[in-house]
Parts: structure tokens; C-alpha cells; sequence
């Protein structure tokens, strides 16, 4: 059962939800030491299975019925804990349900469990989670990537038909490739983004991991749309993802410094040369551009979103709700002691840059500025989108790294430096599968499109997987 098509035929042959909801929770104990799962929510997830039986068996089920979903542990479903892997919201329970949880709910899918994370999702690897690292299903001496390497490891463990991430810098698409999974990240504003714990406001967007492009259309088709609880959200109509469609004559632009830098893995540029062919033996055209802003990317993105997180963060404070140091004495020293304790070291040094570059003095030097290279990005990349019908590039340099090899921060940062382009300038991108490296490791081939292309994109996706070119 790794699509939701299997899903369905395995109903469709007697099975009912209960049943591929019990197999699901045997994978998730035998498979314990990948640790992707925080909680597993057993009882809720039943009691969901058993209603969705009751509703297939009298004709009202909806579009979603026998899907299981696990999310991520920095989005809220009420009456059930979410931490965002962070000892600061120790034993917290969500008062309400976010937005894109309740609708894949409305469509009778059932909610498996919260899945771990980098802390506050910040990380590329899925060591800052407090509650330890999770370990790639390919290889456990490896990380799935970050932050969302629980819902990948989950999705590629087979753990449940699909998993919710949340995309800041490439926090579904990185560990999609590191994992072998899809993973795709809608156009900033087209999912609502109430119910998520924030990292980087103007950032982050929810998106799934999922075995097959066709479950991420359909995922993408719930969650879609407008949301009176989230100005942010887009009130554009939602199209049929769903529904499949070709297209032929597209132009793609291949962005020549990514493929050309250094780092880049021979293998993966390798297959890379070998989607362009097939692309072109498709009809299409495919042309080297040149983008020659790749090195300030990832300063670019530290700045704005360590700025934000440094402000989204203040909240968490020990004492309305979370984690409260046992230590402390007096209001000054229980904010200073319960903030020191409560959060990583990874999350503390990002909340220090964020306030030192919002801090007088500082502020035009790094934070004005990053805005205006932010929107020279923008620019650039619409300029290409004149053009051209999408930019292909790797998803990530290399394959998945080993538990603890990358120990140096900035290191640690680099390893977003092909995805974080399309969260500067809130554009949809996905990740697809496209190989498996001579380590045994997946890799995978990104595509960005233009703001709320997300029907071509995945129109794409559908026609690279079909030829063989990517792998479900």
C-alpha cells in the first residue's frame, strides 16, 4: 500500500479502513528505530477508521476515505499534543485544528500521528529535533534531511499513504530527495497556513510527501484555497489537480550555475543530462540560463528568516503555556531561564542572529538590504518565467549525509542552497525521484513553475514519472 490507488483496490477487495489502519500501526512499532514518529495517535485514528467504515458502507464517504495521514509536528489537531520537536511546549495540547488538517478531516482521511522534525523546523538534517534524530528508512546510519524527516522517513518507510511537511527552505523537497519520495511545495499562500506553528512567516508553506505525484495532486486539491482565517491565504480558485492533462512544446530553463557548481555529485548531474534529453526527445526545449545570484541565496534567506524567526519565537516565553524552567526565580529570571532551557542550540543561535540583525544600527545593513536582494531574486525569476515554462535543477548537491558528519553550521546551511530560491520568491516547486546513486542512496530533480502553476507543474510530474524518467 504505497499510493492511495492501492489504498483503494485493497477497499475496493473487502478490505475495510480498520483493517489497513492496523497494518499500518504494526509497520510504525516494528519500524520504531527510525524514530519519525513522536506520538502515534491511536485511539483518535480508530475511532476516525471506524467512522469512515461506517460512511463507506452507506455511500457518503468522502474523496480521502482509507487515506492515513501522518503530520508534522508543528501543526495543530485539536485535542492532541504538537511540540514542533521542542522542549518548549512541553506537555502543550492544541486548542484547534489547522486549516489544511481539517479539510484532508472533511474528506474522511484519518490522522496517524505527529511526526518528528527539526526543532521549530530548523534544520536540513533532523538532528535538532529534541527528541533525537530521525534515521533515513534506506539507510539508518543516514539522516532523511530536514526538517520534515519524519514525514519523509515515513512515507518512504511505508508508514502510512502519506505525510503533511512544511517548506521554509526546502524543508519538504530536500528530504523528498534524500528519501526517494515526492514532496511538493505549493506557491506561498495557495495552503493556509493557520494551524502551523511558525518559523518564517513569509515563508513557510504546507505541503505533502507522497509515493506517487498523483496523491500529491489530490492532497494539494483539498488543502487549496481561500481561508477566512488566514489573510495570507490566496483567494484564487483552486483547479483540478486531480484531473490529468498533457501538454508538449515547453520551454525549460536550466539554471547553468546550479548545474555547473562545484558540489555537485557527478551522478546526479549525470542523470540530470539524461531528464534534459529526455525532455527534448518529448518535443520540448530545454536551454541553459544563467543565475548569477546563486551565492547570496543562502545568506539572503539566513538573514530574512532568522529576522522573523527571532519574532515568531518571543512568544514561547514559560510562562502562558510550555515548558517552565524549575529553576527560576521572579518573572526576569523565569523568561531568561525557560527560554535558555527550553530551546536547542540550533534554535537559540538562529533567535540571536534574527535579533541582532533587527537590532539598531544593524537593521538597514542586514535586514533592509536582505529585503532588497529578496526582491532582485523576485525579479530575476520572473524575468525567466517570461520565458520559459519552468526551471529544472537538482533538488539537492548530494545524496543524504551520514548522523553527525556535517558538524559546521554554515556546512549544515549550504545543504538548502538549490531550494531555498523558490521560497525567496514563493514560487511551487517539486521534488521528484529521479535515481538511485552507486551508494545505494535516492536522489531526486526539482522543477519550480510560476506563481500558482501548480496544475503544469504537477502536469509535468505526471508525464516525467509515466516515461520512467522519475520513479514512483
Amino acid at each position: 500500500m504505497r499510493t492511495f490507488a492501492d489504498v483503494k483496490k485493497a477497499i475496493a477487495s473487502g478490505k475495510s479502513v480498520t483493517d489497513l489502519l492496523e497494518v499500518y500501526l504494526g509497520r510504525i512499532a516494528d519500524s520504531s528505530h527510525l524514530n519519525s514518529f513522536l506520538e502515534v495517535f491511536e485511539e483518535s485514528a480508530r475511532e476516525q477508521a471506524r467512522t469512515v467504515d461506517a460512511k463507506i458502507a452507506n455511500g457518503t464517504a468522502g474523496r480521502l476515505a482509507g487515506m492515513v495521514i501522518g503530520i508534522k509536528d508543528n501543526l495543530c489537531y485539536k485535542g492532541h499534543k504538537v511540540s514542533a520537536s521542542s522542549k518548549i511546549l512541553e506537555g502543550f495540547e492544541s486548542l484547534y485544528t489547522a486549516t489544511a488538517v481539517q479539510r484532508l478531516i472533511n474528506e474522511d482521511a484519518v490522522i496517524i500521528g505527529r511526526l518528528n522534525c527539526d526543532e521549530f523546523a530548523m534544520g536540513s538534517s533532523n538532528e535538532n529535533s529534541a527528541f533525537g534524530p530521525v534515521k533515513n528508512a534506506i539507510n539508518p546510519e543516514f539522516v532523511p534531511g530536514g526538517s520534515s524527516g519524519g514525514s519523509a522517513t515515513a512515507i518512504a518507510a511505508n508508514l502510512c499513504t502519506a505525510a503533511l511537511g512544511s517548506d521554509t527552505g526546502g524543508s519538504i523537497r530536500q528530504p523528498a530527495s534524500f528519501t526517494g519520495t515526492v514532496g511538493l511545495k505549493p506557491t506561498y499562500g495557495r495552503i493556509s497556513r493557520y494551524g502551523l506553528i511558525a518559523y518564517a512567516s513569509s515563508f513557510d508553506q504546507i505541503g505533502p510527501f507522497t509515493n506517487s505525484v498523483e496523491d500529491a495532486a489530490l492532497l494539494l486539491e483539498v488543502m487549496a484555497g481561500a481561508d477566512d482565517f488566514d489573510a495570507t491565504a490566496s483567494t484564487r480558485d483552486v483547479e483540478r489537480y486531480s484531473d490529468e492533462s498533457e501538454e508538449s512544446g515547453l520551454r525549460i530553463a536550466v539554471l547553468k550555475e546550479s548545474y555547473e557548481m562545484d558540489g555537485t555529485d557527478p551522478e546526479i548531474r549525470t542523470c540530470i543530462d539524461h531528464t534534459i534529453d529526455e525532455l527534448k526527445a518529448a518535443g520540448n526545449t530545454v536551454d541553459f540560463v544563467s543565475f548569477p545570484y546563486l551565492d547570496y541565496i543562502v545568506p539572503t534567506y539566513y538573514v530574512l528568516t532568522t529576522a522573523e524567526a527571532s519574532s515568531n519565537l518571543s512568544r514561547f516565553d514559560g510562562v502562558h503555556y510550555g515548558y517552565r524552567s524549575n529553576e527560576a526565580k521572579g518573572v526576569e529570571d523565569t523568561y531568561k531561564k525557560s527560554r535558555s532551557e527550553g530551546f536547542g542550540a540550533e534554535v537559540q543561535r538562529r533567535i540571536m542572529a534574527g535579533t541582532f540583525v533587527l537590532s539598531h544600527g544593524y537593521y538597514d545593513a542586514y535586514y533592509a538590504k536582505g529585503q532588497k536582494v529578496r526582491r532582485v531574486l523576485q525579479e530575476k525569476t520572473n524575468e525567466i518565467f517570461e520565458q520559459y515554462d519552468f526551471i529544472l535543477l537538482p533538488t539537492t548537491p548530494t545524496t543524504a549525509f551520514k548522523i553527525g558528519e556535517v558538524g559546521d553550521s554554515i556546512a549544515m546551511y549550504l545543504q538548502d542552497i538549490f531550494t531555498v530560491h523558490a521560497n525567496l520568491t514563493g514560487n511551487p516547486a517539486i521534488s521528484l525521484p529521479l535515481g538511485q546513486h552507486s551508494n545505494g542512496l535516492p536522489f531526486g530533480v526539482q522543477l519550480i513553475a510560476n506563481h500558482f502553476e501548480e496544475q503544469r507543474l504537477i502536469n509535468i510530474s505526471r508525464q516525467l514519472e509515466k516515461k520512467g524518467v522519475v520513479h514512483e
